[in-house]
């Protein structure tokens, strides 16, 4: 029996790497788990590799920085399976990288909207289903960028460090409520995205894959098993924390 045995969960940005791996590791674990993505095609993948596995799954294409939507995809997960019980808002897209000085309003606002202010739209929804079921868990996916900053990356650490107190001021209002909120910040992982970082940044590129004591890059499934694990009642009495995933990359 795997620890989200029964459970009823949601994984946004479940798409393609980190979150599509947190997908199918709640789905192996036992969840049934409503994928949400912009991308049809990816989201519907993840499905796809889902019940290829043998668990269930189903597809909702949604832009989490819309509020009707977001408002929509929790309500499709009630609506399927009566009820939802664990959610990771893993969704987040960086607008731009370089010198602060020469980001653009615009995209200083995206990068908030699609990092920060899309966790929040996210849990507004899925606090309430939870509270109806008499509690529940929520994982957000923060970054390590946000401990200590990221040269060239500033937008998008600053919003992940929303990311964090948001968790953490969360958890306070409902603890009591029985809803349990956490985060996971990742350190450099092997996703398309930071592949595609890498290309932008060759030079921090260098740095970043040297930053973990381990002496190498993450990969997605070893995010995957901390946020089920934070979301299983192994993780009982843990809420309002910021757990680094990162071969030890935050105290090198």
């Amino acid at each position: 029996m795997g620890i989200l045995e029964g459970k009823i969960g949601i994984v946004t940005g479940a798409g393609q790497g980190i979150g599509r791996a947190i997908a199918q590791c709640f789905a192996r674990e036992g969840a049934k788990v409503l994928v949400a993505d912009f991308n049809a095609e990816s989201g519907n993948q993840t499905v796809q590799l889902i019940v290829d596995a043998g668990g269930e799954a189903r597809f909702v294409q949604g832009d989490v920085s819309d509020e009707a939507s977001v408002k929509s995809l929790v309500a499709t997960a009630v609506d399927s399976w009566g009820r939802l019980d664990i959610a990771c808002n893993s969704a987040a897209l960086s607008r731009g990288s370089g010198p602060i000085h020469e980001f653009t309003r615009e995209v200083f606002d995206q990068t908030l909207e699609m990092c920060l202010t899309n966790t929040w739209l996210c849990m507004k929804y899925e606090i309430p289903a939870m509270l109806a079921n008499g509690g529940g868990a929520i994982v957000n996916i923060s970054s390590n960028a946000s401990l200590k900053g990221q040269a060239f990356n500033t937008a998008y650490a600053a919003a992940k460090s929303g990311v964090n107190i948001l968790t953490k001021s969360s958890a306070a209002e409902y603890g009591g409520q029985g809803i349990r909120i956490n985060a996971v910040s990742p350190g450099v992982i092997r996703t398309p995205g930071v592949e595609k970082y890498f290309e932008e940044q060759p030079k921090t590129a260098e740095i970043l894959k040297k930053s973990a004591v381990l002496n190498r890059l993450g990969e997605p499934e070893e995010i995957a098993e901390a946020v089920a694990f934070l979301c299983s009642d192994r993780a009982s009495f843990i809420t309002g924390q910021l757990l680094s995933v990162d071969g030890g990359g935050s105290v090198k």
